[in-house]
């Protein structure tokens, strides 16, 4: 309640102009920010009326908000899009889990690389794509080194008396050991640029005319590689990404809402032909539609490699939105809202596409699983934890992570269980103290670091492995945090304070997310701990060659992998990595050889 007073009086403080507003939690880390035409209005509407979930949910950690108070409505839309950038709060919109197209990447150094991308870095360098594919994207990169070898090492360029292997096969420019000037390089990186900027017909002509040319000096030598790359330059000109370099482009931008989602496709056209389609889902809270639409737009753009010329969609945002995206941009983007035509029924596409994919996602699902377990808000993350062993031998566990009912795998950590440590080769069978340990072990952690918990923690296991779960969250005060059990037999559902487990359907979408956490956690489980076991194997196998210990054995996995790349390795190079000596490293593959070698299909 004091918290509360608190905040009342400082709303009563704010004045009635436009501008920012700020709220913390406790820790004073950022949660939301929003903007608004009134400030004194729009902050003080959270604490009046009927609020749903979310919006309740985010009111609860609110213990202090800021206020930046702006010129005009148009000054706080930039300064709402800067300061969510920098700070990307939990209750603002989200754009991760919408696919990543690969682009080709050419970097800002004194000898540029190309190679491919996921991920813009904002430090000068050249980008081009989206690529619809990673393969139509490798074949272009192929032609470019087959027309215009670059360097292919990473990091700084370091001096070589001989180049690399790339060099010798006409793959790279060899800059590391002098075989190209600095100033030759840049005019070669120049016309890969205008290979990807389209510009095709007058690379073709420039080219045929050096050939030319070293054909009437009889450098036959120089005469023959200029008709390689003639040759190669036709192929590229046929890559339908490099042609698709060569006009403007359009994007029509469809978005759906449903309950605390909303999803966004992103059509991007040309020609009329569509050259790729992306896909953003992203938990809302409270906003007006077209709120929502700006919020995408700035981020969307601000993180594109290229910029459409008209980019058309379904909600007028007026001219203020058009002159802060643009400035903000450094380049106008003409947004239009269709009322008919080939245009209009391409949104209508993209906005049919947008409730095709919130349909088909996990949003059901999680909303009814936030109905069943009573959550504050809906399990947008949900972490899922199992314990794998063999007859109680190299106990390991899991963590998967699922973002928006999808498999999060970047998040996903595994851990090797401490407490039963000792021989892995003597049984030690305590599920409960294994999953005592990994709770304590991860949520410490995310408490030390100050990091976000997730919405809902799944164990695999019935009520025993829930209460040891548990358990360890009450002793780091995080009793509060969502948790649930789903036990293998019955698919039965164990939450805390019930004594008889929840019997969803089967065909419940909410036991669906569940069943797709549990099981991704089991297969994560069971596959590190089938890697451990191997090793050992692998290790207690290796052992049985003369000069090589426990020990030396680990360092040969380490280094190689498993016995069947110790095998193919060269003697020298296993000497150096077991640190044994050659004639050790000749034998040892001998007795490979000899045990394994005969397995092999024929």
């Amino acid at each position: 309640m004091e918290k509360a007073a608190e905040i009342q009086a400082k709303i009563r403080e704010i004045e009635d102009a436009p501008g920012v507003y700020i709220m913390k939690d406790d820790g004073g880390k950022i949660i939301y920010i929003g903007k608004a035409r009134s400030l004194r209005k729009r902050v003080s509407s959270y604490w009046t009326g009927e609020k749903d979930i979310k919006t309740r949910q985010l009111l609860s950690h609110v213990a202090d908000i800021e206020v930046i108070i702006t010129r005009n409505e148009h000054e706080a839309l930039i300064t709402e899009n800067n300061l969510i950038k920098q700070n990307q709060p939990k209750y603002n919109i989200n754009l991760k889990d919408g696919k990543t197209y690969p682009l080709i990447r050419i970097t800002n150094e004194p000898f540029p690389r190309i190679f491919r991308t996921r991920k813009l870095v904002l430090d000068g360098s050249r980008y081009f794509g989206p690529f619809p594919s990673v393969q139509e994207l490798d074949i272009t990169i192929e032609l470019i080194e087959k027309l215009y070898p670059l360097r292919k090492c990473r990091g700084q360029l370091k001096k070589r008396n001989n180049p690399c292997m790339y060099f010798h096969i006409g793959r790279c420019a060899g800059p590391c050991a002098g075989k190209i000037t600095e100033e030759e390089y840049a005019r070669r990186v120049d016309e890969v640029i205008r290979l990807l900027e389209g510009d095709t017909t007058q690379l073709q002509a420039d080219i045929r005319a050096k050939m030319e040319d070293a054909s009437a000096r009889l450098d036959f030598e120089k005469a023959a590689f200029f008709r390689d790359q003639l040759q190669a330059l036709a192929l590229f000109g046929e890559t339908p990404s490099v042609l698709a370099n060569t006009n403007p482009r359009e994007d029509y931008i469809g978005l759906a809402v449903k309950d605390d989602f909303v999803c966004f496709v992103v059509v991007r056209t040309q020609e009329g032909r569509i050259l790729t389609k992306q896909v953003f889902r992203s938990p809302v809270f409270e906003k007006e539609p077209q709120e929502i639409l700006a919020e995408f737009l700035f981020q969307y753009y601000l993180r594109a490699a290229r910029l459409p010329e008209k980019a058309y969609v379904p909600l007028d945002l007026g001219a203020d939105f058009r002159t802060a995206l643009g400035e903000r941009l450094e380049q106008q983007i003409n947004i239009l809202v269709p009322e008919s035509g080939k245009e209009y029924e391409t949104l209508r596409m993209a906005v049919v596409n947008a409730d095709q994919e919130m349909r088909i996602s996990h949003v059901d699902g999680l909303v009814q699983l936030r109905e069943t377990l009573g959550l504050p808000s809906l399990p947008v993350r949900i972490e899922g934890f199992d314990i794998a062993h063999l007859a109680g031998t190299h106990t390991v566990a899991s963590m998967v992570s699922f973002f928006q009912g999808r498999p999060d795998p970047q998040s996903y950590r595994r851990f090797k269980i401490k407490t039963l440590a000792g021989d892995e080769r003597v049984a030690k069978v305590d599920d409960f103290e294994s999953m005592r340990e990994v709770i304590a072990r991860r949520y410490s952690r995310l408490v030390a670091e100050g990091e976000s918990l997730p919405d809902l923690i799944l164990i695999d296991g019935g009520k025993g492995q829930l209460e040891a779960a548990l358990g360890i969250l009450r002793t780091l005060d995080l009793g509060d945090v969502p948790i649930a059990g789903l036990a293998k037999l019955h698919e039965e559902l164990f939450v805390p304070g019930k004594t008889d487990p929840i019997l969803l359907p089967l065909t419940s979408p909410a036991l669906r997310v569940l069943v797709a956490v549990r099981n991704e956690s089991h297969r994560f489980a069971t596959t590190f701990h089938k890697l451990l076991r191997d090793k050992e194997l692998a290790g207690s196998f290796l052992e049985k060659a003369k000069g090589v210990g426990k020990k030396k054995a680990a360092m040969l996995l380490t280094q190689f992998g498993s016995l069947e790349k110790i095998m193919e390795a060269e003697a020298g190079d296993i000497a150096k990595a077991g640190r044994i000596s050659v004639e050790h490293a000749a034998a040892l593959k001998l007795f490979l050889e000899d045990e394994i070698g005969e397995e092999e299909n024929p």
